[in-house]
């Protein structure tokens, strides 16, 4: 049985913080493991452009991004681990889907869409300061899934849309340019896993960079622990029983917790743990879980050039399933040599 292709994009904006670690990194580092899965982790350093301007910006987070992915043990002997930028297909068939690609179907594209009632809300010109990276990226973000006929892309809610742009774009070329029993391109499916994890910040709203309210990753012991105690919480005194079900303080620690660490703390709870205790216990549970990573981190943040190994090294194998495809796209398309 050939086994499944399954992509995740990583965007270089940013440090990854706790959210993006139980949401995202952890699930699928574990799911790569499986012996029926072929996984490709790649860093999105084209689509970091649409949202930042700031090449230093851009170039940190590529190296933090990428050391953190190998800190927490993914396995790049087993795993296609690249960044966007050096597969030099990936925007030559993004050129070859703009051209089959209608206008109409990225006026529905959901970042487009919000960008405009924005300005509009402001009473500007619809366009305001739109950039054709924003307007055009889900063709970008197809490129990326076409490119290595990817099965099934994990996304977010928010993100189902521009899978499903994917497949119509692989639907409208396959149309145009290959025959009904041999489609060049692979229709992918999107998969969102409802048992995800999404982590509450420090105000109590998901963690999300945009929000200010993150925890990042691989804090010092120090930080890790001024941080979790500006964890919000309410007025209540040690003594008086608190509800699990309103306290972000429990709910990240349910990320981390086994089912016995879970009990022992609902039990914490009724019994009216005080804030104090129950955020040092957090700090614990936590830095029990990610020190040996980020150890791992910070040794590889001095060797920054171990971790282009790394990258090189994945597009190296990548590039081995990039070339023949474009290489049949071009001549599907009429662009080949003279013979």
């Amino acid at each position: 049985m050939s086994k499944q292709r399954v992509l995740t994009g990583i965007t270089t904006t940013g440090t990854p913080h706790l959210g993006n670690y139980v949401g995202a990194i952890r699930p699928a580092i574990r799911a790569s493991q499986s012996d029926d899965v072929e996984s490709f982790f790649f860093l999105a350093d084209y689509h970091a452009l649409i949202k930042c301007q700031d090449p230093k910006l851009v170039h940190q987070s590529t190296t933090e991004i990428a050391a953190t992915w190998l800190a927490l043990g993914l396995d790049t002997d087993k795993t296609m681990f690249y960044r966007q930028s050096d597969i030099r297909e990936i925007p030559e068939l993004t050129w070859m889907l703009n051209c089959i690609c209608a206008k109409g179907l990225m006026n529905r594209a959901h970042a487009y869409k919000g960008a405009v009632d924005a300005n509009l809300a402001e009473n500007e010109d619809a366009d305001k300061a739109i950039t054709m990276g924003l307007f055009s990226y889900p063709v970008l973000m197809a490129a990326d899934i076409l490119m290595f006929g990817a099965n099934k892309v994990p996304v977010g809610k928010d993100q189902i849309q521009h899978v499903e742009m994917a497949r119509d774009m692989a639907q409208r070329f396959n149309h145009i340019y290959s025959s009904k029993k041999n489609p060049l391109l692979t229709l992918p499916q999107y998969a969102v896993d409802e048992d995800v994890a999404i982590l509450q910040g420090l105000d109590g709203r998901k963690m999300s960079k945009s929000y200010g309210n993150t925890i990042p990753l691989f804090l010092t012991e120090k930080q890790l622990q001024k941080h979790i105690n500006k964890i919000k919480t309410n007025l209540l005194e040690p003594g008086e029983p608190k509800d699990t079900n309103d306290s972000t303080v429990f709910q990240i620690w349910k990320a981390f917790a086994n089912e016995e660490q879970l009990a022992e703390m609902t039990q914490a709870y009724a019994d009216g743990i005080g804030w104090g205790d129950a955020k040092k216990k957090l700090f614990a549970l936590i830095n029990a879980e990610i020190s040996e990573a980020r150890e791992k981190y910070n040794e590889l943040l001095t060797r920054p050039q171990d971790i282009e190994a790394e990258l090189q090294k994945g597009a190296e194998k990548a590039r081995k399933l990039s070339v023949p495809l474009m290489e049949q796209v071009r001549e599907a398309v009429g662009i080949f040599g003279l013979k």
